[in-house]
């Protein structure tokens, strides 16, 4: 039996694949190819494994038990519809997010018709519908499911996760629409309560079953192992690893943030407790998830260089040059790993960063009333947080890592967001997350011990 355990990661622009030696626990070798997802995904695979067996001694048993995840053809796109955006919608969009998918798009309420023209022309992957309390209201719920059943190839598959008095109408509106369709728990039982473990293993199963046949991934299922998650999915499992480590051990690192930079989006993970760190502070809203996750597909840093250049001159941040010179130079380096950092490039990365945590962690609100002043909690409240880490090409082949995650610090300039205060900085120094995830869900233990030799305090 090989020594060696195979991992890769199906991008959109690179086909990655990590080797771990098992009986050293370490790591062997790390490369990538093109992807060639849109002609045949095996070609970049193919291409993948040749550089590999450069490195290490390889043997077709170790390639056929590879373990893959993915992010191409466009990830796992959904859309998620509730009735109260600060409720059953947000629920929706948190276990959306929480399974590795990518959010296109939230409605609320009844759907009107340009609404449903809308969501047609997006074409999700998946469309989660929610709405209600179990024995709250039904009729929006009911209304939408009429809505969508009358207009076919809308989406691949719906997801139902609302009220639960509900779905005896739902599949009778269904019921012979030609639509794929599946049930699960209610996403907010109760309100402000979340219930996202039955709706995230369901859109994971969704994703493995159905998706990868439809965007060609699963044609490397002859080859390797084939395809366990989305990549989001994967780095979520290193995450949740790192700070809880392994059942019934007591080991992990605690209550962490970790940012995760790429071309596309910017994501943002937090598994932390985010109760009020401040007495007389209430908090109002739902009550997030303990292991939470956030994209911002707006903050990527490669395809949305316009954007954080105007985020940019908004902040009057000395970029070293106009906006047409700096962009243009960006662009031709970005996307080669251990390209030298331009000033630029670290500025507007750390400004990724900094936006991205903002949005993610929760805000105080103070309020001068009748009685005085009061404190009220929206989100969470990361100010405790001790670790924060950094992950992702843009930050592990930074020159200036340490630079970049101090954007994810509370700062005086943003009074009421509650960023993590004082915490201790690691990056993923190796860009292995996505496989230490894959392989936690086979050898924990290994990957816990292996994971914690590559993160490295800057």
């Amino acid at each position: 039996m090989s020594k060696y355990k195979l991992f890769a990661d199906f991008g959109s622009t690179f086909t990655k694949l990590v080797a771990f030696d098992m009986e050293k626990e370490t790591l062997a070798a790390r490369v990538q190819a093109p992807s060639t997802v849109e002609s045949d995904i095996n070609i970049g695979l193919e291409n993948a494994f040749a550089q590999m067996a450069e490195l290490i001694d390889l043997d077709e048993e170790t390639i056929s038990s590879t373990v893959a995840c993915s992010s191409a053809a466009g990830g796992l796109r959904m859309l998620c519809i509730g009735l109260v955006p600060s409720y059953t919608t947000e629920a929706g969009r948190l276990a959306a997010l929480g399974a590795g998918a990518k959010v296109i798009g939230e409605y609320s309420f009844e759907l009107s018709r340009f609404e449903l023209d809308e969501i047609c022309a997006l074409k999700p992957d998946i469309i989660l519908l929610t709405g209600g309390t179990d024995g709250g209201n039904e009729k929006v719920i009911i209304k939408n499911a009429q809505s969508l059943a009358a207009r076919p190839g809308c989406a691949s598959h719906i997801v139902v996760a609302g009220n639960a008095r509900a779905t005896d109408a739902i599949k009778a509106a269904f019921e012979g629409s030609g639509h794929s369709v599946f049930y699960t728990d209610n996403v907010m039982p109760t309100l402000g309560k979340l219930n996202l473990a039955p709706v995230n293993g369901l859109i994971r199963e969704i994703f493995i079953s159905h998706i990868t046949e439809a965007k060609g991934i699963s044609a490397v299922g002859d080859r390797i192992k084939g395809v366990k998650m989305p990549t989001p999915s994967a780095v979520f499992e290193a995450v949740q690893l790192i700070a809880n480590g392994v059942p019934g051990t007591g080991y992990g690192l605690g209550e962490l943030l970790l940012v995760d930079v790429g071309g596309a989006t910017t994501d943002v993970y937090s598994v932390a407790d985010g109760r009020p760190t401040q007495d007389g502070v209430e908090t109002v809203g739902i009550t997030e998830p303990y292991a939470k996750r956030t994209v911002e597909g707006d903050l990527g840093l490669f395809h949305n260089l316009d954007t954080l250049a105007r985020l940019a001159s908004d902040k009057r941040l000395d970029l070293g040059g106009s906006a047409e010179e700096v962009l243009s130079a960006l662009r031709a380096t970005l996307s080669v790993p251990g390209e030298d950092n331009r000033e630029s490039q670290l500025l507007l990365t750390r400004l990724a960063v900094s936006t991205a945590v903002t949005r993610h962690v929760g805000t105080l609100i103070t309020e001068l009333t009748p009685h005085g002043i009061s404190f009220r909690q929206k989100g969470k409240d990361l100010g405790d947080v001790k670790y924060v880490i950094g992950g992702g090409g843009p930050l592990s082949y930074s020159s200036n890592p340490r630079f970049v995650l101090e954007g994810a610090i509370a700062n005086a300039a943003e009074n009421g967001v509650l960023k993590p205060k004082e915490p201790k900085i690691f990056i993923d120094s190796k860009y292995i997350l996505y496989a230490i995830g894959l392989l936690s869900t086979e050898d924990p233990a290994a990957a816990f011990r292996i994971v914690m030799k590559y993160l490295a305090e800057v």
